[in-house]
């Protein structure tokens, strides 16, 4: 088993002694979320440290789109317990890249890739990818590559 997903376990538990709501539920659907991924497919298998991530990253960011559209909505409390629970799922993705970290990455992937032009930017995202997956958004990644090659 990979150590992520026992560390969600572990604090599985810690939550449940401790009665901490929003932590369990946060957990449980975490924990949920990695087993259907678990599951799909052709056969079962065992996720890696990096799919967790993933996995993770894409309930980080159902919450942060959820908590828009409440507090769209006028519904405060309910945009304040999805952004609660996206704050948990965050303490288990490695820390965020800063413009300045993304920046520097986008232009090394353009020296990397030769690019030149807005046409190009298929080739920058395949090299700069692997570089921030799961420490940038793929909309705020898209947006650094975009501005950078019509500059």
């Amino acid at each position: 088993m990979s150590a992520l997903k026992d560390k969600l376990k572990a604090d599985l538990t810690v939550a449940l002694k401790a009665r901490d709501d929003v932590r369990l539920r946060t957990i449980r659907m975490a924990l949920a979320a990695v087993n259907v991924e678990e599951v799909s497919g052709k056969e079962a298998r065992e996720l890696s440290d990096d799919e967790i991530i993933k996995v993770l990253t894409k309930e980080a960011k159902k919450r942060r789109e959820a908590a828009e559209a409440f507090g769209n909505a006028g519904r405060a409390e309910q945009a304040q317990a999805e952004l609660d629970e996206q704050a948990v799922l965050e303490a288990y993705l490695p820390a965020q890249l800063s413009d300045e970290e993304l920046g520097r990455l986008v232009e090394e992937a353009i020296a990397e890739s030769g690019a030149d032009g807005p046409r190009a930017m298929g080739a920058v995202m395949k090299v700069l990818n692997p570089k921030v997956a799961g420490r940038a958004e793929g909309g705020r990644v898209a947006a650094a590559v975009r501005s950078k090659l019509s500059a």
